[in-house]
């Protein structure tokens, strides 16, 4: 897993718009680890608004992947489709009922041999996709005929998850459907009420992933502010640590210079001690003399 993600370029020689290419070129498998390590990469380097970017970016199903895969390894068949999309809304538009046959006839071809490419691509990528991923590919094929929005989305490579047509569409493009004023005008209000709902569930996933983004990114703040204060803690502390030993190094360098004095000091008194016995002794021999001398004068 982690080697699919080792081969992802320098995220600093790229923008967000390289990174989330390289990404939603990876298997759902590996996709998280490699877009976890994007986002870690840029958070260490300072860019925290990347970072946050990086890991808004959503793991694509299996479907997703298979629908992004057949445009990436399959570029020439994008405008085909696309082109058929364009003629049968167009004929839809003009209730052109032939038209409209053909090119359901084109659709069912063309929906059917795209879907089964998928799943071989996916097969000969390593990852086996089921009969109901394929039915899913199919069904992000018809949304691409149905809406220009979706093929755009489509054309992109970046599905995070597969697209619905519009209620009513694939009925109404079937080779034997043969579209009447007042089906159409029922037709229309359904596909655009449903519209409305899809944007409506978009707009309240962006804004739940913009609360989780900002969240993260407060969560990320506090983590940040707290761990400096830390290391400012850890300053003071290893500050307090070099002033104590330099004070300890210093009283016991006094403390030496004292003992060395008080030796020297005991040695003196003892000197002084001595000097003071020998004279004491002196003294009283000389005054011995002395008296010795006095009572020799007195004599006959």
């Amino acid at each position: 897993m982690m080697e699919a993600a080792e081969k992802l370029p320098d995220w600093r020689a790229v923008d967000l718009e390289s990174i989330t290419d390289e990404l939603y070129g990876l298997a759902p498998a590996d996709f998280t680890a490699a877009r976890n390590e994007r986002a870690a990469a840029a958070r260490t380097a300072g860019d925290r608004e990347l970072a946050g970017r990086i890991q808004a970016l959503r793991r694509p199903t299996l479907s997703a992947w298979a629908s992004n895969l057949l445009v990436r390894r399959q570029p020439e068949q994008v405008q085909p489709l696309i082109s058929l999309g364009e003629g049968m809304r167009r004929a839809h538009r003009d209730l052109d009922g032939e038209q409209l046959r053909e090119l359901g006839r084109r659709q069912h071809d063309l929906v059917g041999a795209l879907a089964r490419q998928a799943k071989q691509l996916a097969a000969d990528a390593g990852h086996p996709v089921s009969e109901d991923v394929q039915h899913e590919v199919e069904s992000t094929l018809h949304a691409v005929l149905a809406d220009p929005g979706a093929a755009r989305e489509w054309a992109a490579g970046r599905l995070t998850k597969p697209l619905s047509p519009p209620v009513g569409f694939t009925a109404a493009t079937t080779p034997t459907a043969v579209p009447h004023k007042a089906s159409r005008t029922a037709t229309s209000a359904a596909v655009a009420k449903e519209k409305e709902r899809e944007e409506e569930k978009e707009r309240a996933r962006k804004e739940q992933r913009a609360a989780r983004l900002a969240r993260a990114e407060q969560d990320a703040t506090t983590a940040e502010q707290q761990a400096r204060a830390c290391e400012e803690e850890l300053t003071r502390a290893e500050t307090r640590l070099r002033e104590a030993e330099n004070e300890v190094t210093a009283l016991a360098e006094q403390l030496r210079e004292a003992k060395e004095r008080q030796k020297a000091a005991r040695g003196a008194v003892a000197a002084a001690r001595d000097r003071a016995r020998e004279a004491g002794a002196a003294a009283r021999k000389a005054r011995r003399r002395a008296e010795d001398a006095a009572a020799n004068a007195d004599g006959p």
